[in-house]
């Protein structure tokens, strides 16, 4: 949590939307591509986002289809594009606990934004199947249409500059700390989200009934 959330002290909300909105497992990809896990999970996806290729797909510079091959080339696979793309969105649990009456409830009194680093493949997928929690936000800058990813600092300045409102009016809602404190040195508040209790605790500060 931040320490500066008073009552009337922001203008808007600023949510990074995987595990502080929709909630995901890495895992469940590797599994539905039929990936050896092993004894670490993350290994294998840790190979692939080491990939430049995946930094480019979620900043938009090659195609789903450039990308599917880079996967193919780093995992050993030999599935098609559709396989892929039905494993690839296979990685969504469900929205995070706790997080879709917080939004409806911060969305009665201040602007909602999402900033998050994602893909074509993932947009088209939670955008349909999370449309319910998506609706309380004004606007959604996503790293594949904007062309900048967290914790990159022009991705903060075009969100900010997007936004209309002073860094410091705005508050941050990320899970990972990298993301958090780089907000931070840009000016924003931000809140270090573990769970959906520190969103609810960030509102009870900013006094949003």
């Amino acid at each position: 949590m931040t320490t500066s959330l008073d009552p009337g002290a922001v203008d808007a909300l600023l949510f990074d939307l995987g595990r502080v909105v929709i909630d995901f497992d890495l895992a469940r990809t590797l599994k539905a591509w039929a990936v050896e896990l092993g004894t670490d999970p993350s290994a294998m996806m840790k190979r692939l986002a080491n990939n430049d290729t995946f930094h480019r797909y979620e900043t938009g510079q090659v195609t789903e289809a450039e990308f599917f091959a880079a996967v193919r080339d780093t995992l050993g696979l030999k599935l098609s594009d559709d396989a892929l793309r039905d494993g690839w969105n296979a990685i969504f649990i469900g929205e995070m606990p706790g997080i879709g009456p917080l939004l409806a409830r911060a969305a009665q009194h201040l602007p909602l934004y999402a900033l998050s680093n994602t893909n074509d493949a993932h947009i088209a997928h939670f955008s349909e199947q999370y449309a319910h929690l998506l609706v309380h936000f004004r606007e959604l800058f996503l790293s594949s249409r904007i062309g900048l990813r967290k914790p990159n600092a022009e991705a903060y300045d075009h969100v900010v500059k997007q936004i209309g409102v002073r860094p410091e009016r705005i508050v941050f809602f990320d899970d990972l700390a990298e993301n958090v404190e780089a907000a931070r040195r840009h000016g924003l508040k931000a809140v270090h989200v573990r769970s959906s209790a520190d969103v609810a605790q960030a509102l009870d500060q900013l006094g949003l009934p």
